[in-house]
């Protein structure tokens, strides 16, 4: 009779492994080069307006194509990771988004360069998922909130790498070089991920094969320590039933849905107005367009610095009164940044700050739902906030070439007030559900 093993349970029975490492760290490196290749549009943008004679509204399409390619990839190629593994799908998105950005290096006209950047949005979008996932399963439960987080810091720590290249080096190798270099790198990492990438123990134990029960056995044995019996079947736990979109809005939970998806939708709509604006902003005011990409930096830098220490501090704190106070910030911060005119230090030091103040909010929603859904539905609920929260992010990337070309630099920072003044508002209809562990809502993302 041959011996079961549950693969969740040996995983978190064994300690930590230079094997469950080098996947961390691959997928690490999957997200900085996703990142860079995200704001690469937002630090060539002053270049491109330059180079094709353009008013910054004209831009708008190719800063929103991107956006809607990661929409779109993150809802399929997703979902094509729970069909043929995490493995193929993080390769294919790797080499589209890298042969994507490549091929915007060559682009000879805007309408070339946003067919480009839908593409490399596709494999951007698609990638996230899956790398989560993949890093999540081959981590303990105890450590997977924060192993999960790590790997999703790896996105901000490509735009600060992206940033400060392009300060540096755009006036070297042009708009072009900066493509040149989000497209090579990725493609290079390819070939690392070909050979030193696995499948995800998961999936292969949920799609039982003999070749696929063989190459569990080689993993397993790289993680466990004691041996494994050669006759071995490993199973994991079955898939919990997503409930339906419709009990979101049944049992008095409309209200909080309502409320939820006010809140992502408008905050997202800020965050992504911007964070891809901010370097054509900057060069509108009169900074040099060299020295334009250093508020992408600035920005990142503390988004990464503030995202470890709010996520210890969330479940001891209020959510709703947390997140009031940062959207309360974040409105502080665009009133300011609209009277800073050319003090560059007060800028930056403005600007840096709405890491926090406007971009903060994204690692704190996700602990806002624990407490505005009981346990059954917070996976669904989750899911379709952050649609929401998407379709802001291509609103916000669309619309901030439209303020700043009416409104100057002044009115591009007085614009982002109202979609935080009504994510906001959107508190004040949270109804919590209870008590709820916010612990295990971490290790679950």
């Amino acid at each position: 009779m041959s011996m079961q093993y549950a693969i969740p349970d040996l995983i978190d029975r064994a300690k930590l492994t230079p094997f469950q490492w080098r996947v961390f760290t691959l997928c690490f490196l999957v997200a900085i080069f996703d990142g860079f290749d995200t704001q690469a549009i937002a630090f060539t943008a002053p270049a491109l307006i330059q180079a094709f004679g353009l008013g910054p509204g004209a831009l708008a399409p190719v800063m929103t194509a991107g956006t809607v390619g990661m929409v779109l990839g993150a809802m399929t190629l997703g979902l094509l990771g729970d069909k043929i593994g995490r493995r193929p799908v993080i390769l294919g998105a790797v080499a589209l988004f890298g042969t994507a950005t490549l091929a915007t290096a060559f682009a000879a006209t805007t309408e070339q360069i946003l067919v480009f950047r839908f593409l490399a949005g596709l494999g951007m979008g698609g990638a996230t998922p899956v790398l989560l996932s993949l890093a999540g399963e081959y981590g303990p439960a105890k450590k997977r909130g924060t192993i999960m987080t790590t790997v999703l810091l790896g996105l901000p720590a490509g735009a600060i790498l992206g940033g400060l290249l392009a300060a540096k080096m755009l006036p070297v190798i042009g708009w072009q070089g900066i493509f040149a270099v989000g497209g090579v790198v990725p493609l290079l990492l390819l070939v690392v991920l070909f050979f030193a990438l696995p499948e995800s123990l998961h999936f292969l134990a949920r799609h039982p094969s003999a070749a696929g029960t063989e190459k569990i056995q080689r993993i397993i044995a790289k993680i466990v320590p004691q041996p494994i019996a050669a006759n071995a079947k490993f199973t994991v736990p079955e898939l919990e039933v997503k409930t339906g979109i419709a009990s979101l809005f049944a049992d008095g939970l409309a209200r909080n849905t309502v409320a939820i998806w006010t809140i992502y939708l408008f905050n997202w709509v800020a965050w992504f107005m911007f964070l891809s604006w901010l370097p054509t902003v900057l060069k509108a005011t009169g900074l040099p367009a060299t020295q334009a990409p250093m508020g992408t930096v600035a920005v990142n830098a503390v988004f990464v610095a503030c995202a470890i220490p709010l996520s210890i501090i969330l479940p001891k704190m209020n959510t709703r009164l947390l997140l009031l106070a940062m959207f309360v910030f974040g409105i502080a911060l665009s009133v300011g940044l609209s009277y800073s005119g050319t003090n560059w230090t007060l800028v930056f030091v403005l600007a840096a700050a709405a890491g926090l103040g406007i971009g903060g909010q994204q690692i704190v929603l996700n602990y806002m739902v624990a407490e505005a859904y009981p346990t059954a539905l917070r996976a669904t609920a989750t899911g379709w906030a952050i649609a929401l929260g998407r379709v802001g992010a291509i609103v916000g990337s669309a619309s901030g070439g439209w303020f700043l070309e009416h409104g100057g630099p002044s009115g591009f920072y007085m614009a982002l007030v109202l979609p935080l003044a009504v994510a906001a508002a959107g508190l004040a209809l949270i109804k919590p559900v209870g008590a709820v562990d916010k612990n295990a809502l971490a290790a679950a993302h």
